[in-house]
């Protein structure tokens, strides 16, 4: 299955708890990172997952939020740290590479935001992702 979803970074499930409807799934990223993704608890059985199991968390770059440092007060618990690589402006949106360790996110934000926060090639950010707009794919 081919996917328009460029973000996909791998790494294995820690822990996993479900009720009848929902699951949370703690991933370690290969970068030692960690992200939590909610999803369906169908979607756990049916994908077989558990702890041990390799996946890979999807995430649209629409969904990805930059920071310049970890936010406190927050309910977005992934936090990614990490160094942008490169940005490329378009007429109203930019894209922004992001290396974070065990893998690259690419987030898609206003010009505007670029410019207030100072981004530039090698500064630090923080990708912030909700939980609920992280997708796994078993590998």
């Amino acid at each position: 299955m081919s996917l328009s979803i460029r973000n996909r970074i791998p790494g294995t499930v820690t822990a996993v708890t479900a009720d009848e409807a929902m699951a949370t799934v703690k991933v370690r990223l290969d970068g030692g990172q960690h992200i939590t993704a909610a999803v369906t608890a169908g979607a756990v059985k049916d994908l077989g997952i558990a702890p041990g199991t390799p996946v890979k968390a999807l995430v649209k770059a629409t969904e990805v939020a930059l920071a310049t440092g970890h936010v406190e007060g927050i309910s977005i618990r992934n936090q990614l740290a990490g160094t942008v690589t490169g940005i490329a402006v378009g007429g109203a949106m930019a894209s922004v590479q992001v290396d974070v360790e065990g893998g690259g996110l690419t987030a898609v934000i206003t010009n505007e935001a670029v410019e207030a926060l100072g981004l530039a090639a090698g500064s630090p950010v923080v990708a912030l992702i909700k939980s609920t707009e992280i997708l796994l794919s078993a590998t």
